[in-house]
């Protein structure tokens, strides 16, 4: 696949954005939409359900990547390309990489979701901060006996590696 972006793509996008338009104009969640694509067919569609389900972590690319997973029957969506109504935020980011699709599209930027009352700049901040000098302080707590799930996964011959 390519990194580039033609007709094909665009289409997608603008699947995406009409499907966070009537998520929004529904009262679902919040505007944001994505799209899992595989040699041009959907593999899987999500929309944000923050509000809906009480789910904090049902945004549109989470909710979209589970179920590609699900449906292609791996942890991995190799070959796929993620098309999002908006940047992704932090989480999503993050399911994204663990994910690891080809590429991903998005339409609305960070800046443009601020805007909109959809500020996660607090969370990239804190991200940056020490565990400890968090607004929601982490505090590490028996490390070294939850070391020993590591070590069980370490010698485990069947693993399969992610």
């Amino acid at each position: 696949m390519s990194s580039s972006a033609g007709p094909i793509e665009e289409r997608f996008m603008r699947a995406a954005i009409a499907m966070a338009v009537e998520n929004a104009g529904a009262g679902r969640g919040g505007p944001f939409a994505a799209l899992v694509v595989r040699d041009a067919q959907v593999i899987a569609a999500g929309t944000n359900g923050v509000t809906a389900t009480n789910d904090p972590t049902a945004h549109a690319e989470i909710v979209a990547i589970r179920e590609a997973c699900k449906i292609l029957g791996n942890f991995q969506l190799t070959g796929c390309d993620l098309f999002t109504s908006c940047e992704p935020c932090p989480m999503c980011a993050g399911a994204i990489y663990w994910a690891r699709p080809a590429r991903v599209f998005y339409a609305a930027g960070a800046a443009d979701s601020a805007a909109a009352g959809f500020d996660d700049a607090l969370i990239c901040e804190q991200l940056r901060l020490p565990p400890g000098a968090r607004r929601i302080p982490m505090v590490q707590l028996l490390r070294e006996e939850s070391l020993a799930g590591f070590h069980t996964w370490e010698r485990n011959a069947g693993r399969i590696r992610y």
